[in-house]
């Protein structure tokens, strides 16, 4: 049975959730990666009393980012159902709800429309390793889902099959735009960030010529550094 309020044990932590994934919703039209109410970002809340009591924060549908607060964010459960908040939840909820409940690893989900990474989307082409860069973010190309329409689950499936066994955090759903995942909402942001940096340039070095690839080993070897030495730990 669906949930009718937030537990009082996951009081806090969807408190905080809210205000986390309110202020990572400024990143996007900062890095210029969606236009008027487009893109959403959401962030698992996890229940350490078992994994079917996870739930998700996301924005409302339609909710101008001038508009964006901690109170305004809505609460779902992990089949989309609404929990807390008096606004619709973003179209996309049913997606995201499908990849928390399918990679129990992920954290964070961003999608956007940003138009260089929209751009492959639509030729329904993978963006190919050449940058050292995408190795050390994405392990190798950013991979392209299958054409999926809104509404329901079949972009969270897509997303799932795409990115299960991927070492990439972004899928570009075909004729559609980007989807990012990360341990956590902040590190779903940053993928987005990076896949439409990557996009874009990959998209110039084409207009001069055909770019060169970079060996699997040398992606492998810049792709464990980066994720496991690279940074402060």
């Amino acid at each position: 049975m669906p949930l009718t309020e937030v537990p009082a044990h996951l009081r806090a932590a969807v408190d905080a959730a809210k205000q986390k994934v309110a202020d990572l919703h400024a990143e996007l039209p900062r890095w210029e990666l969606v236009v008027w109410t487009a893109g959403n970002v959401s962030e698992r809340v996890r229940d350490d009393r078992g994994a079917e009591g996870d739930l998700l924060v996301i924005k409302p549908s339609g909710l101008s980012y001038d508009e964006i607060t901690a109170e305004a964010m809505v609460v779902c459960d992990l089949q989309g159902n609404l929990v807390e908040g008096d606004r619709s939840p973003s179209s996309d909820t049913a997606a995201h709800a499908y990849v928390y409940a399918h990679m129990p690893e992920v954290g964070g989900v961003v999608h956007t429309h940003s138009t260089y990474a929209t751009a492959w989307a639509a030729r329904g082409e993978e963006i190919p390793c050449v940058l050292t860069m995408m190795a050390d973010e994405f392990g190798g190309p950013v991979p392209v889902g299958p054409f999926a329409i809104i509404g329901d689950d079949s972009i969270g499936r897509g997303i799932v099959e795409t990115l299960s066994g991927s070492r990439s955090p972004a899928v570009l759903m075909q004729n559609h735009g980007p989807f990012t995942i990360g341990k956590d909402a902040k590190a779903a942001v940053k993928a987005a960030v990076l896949c439409e940096e990557v996009a874009r340039a990959v998209h110039v070095s084409r207009q001069l010529g055909e770019p060169l690839p970079i060996a699997q080993q040398h992606v492998d070897s810049l792709y464990a550094r980066y994720q496991n030495v690279y940074g402060q730990r």
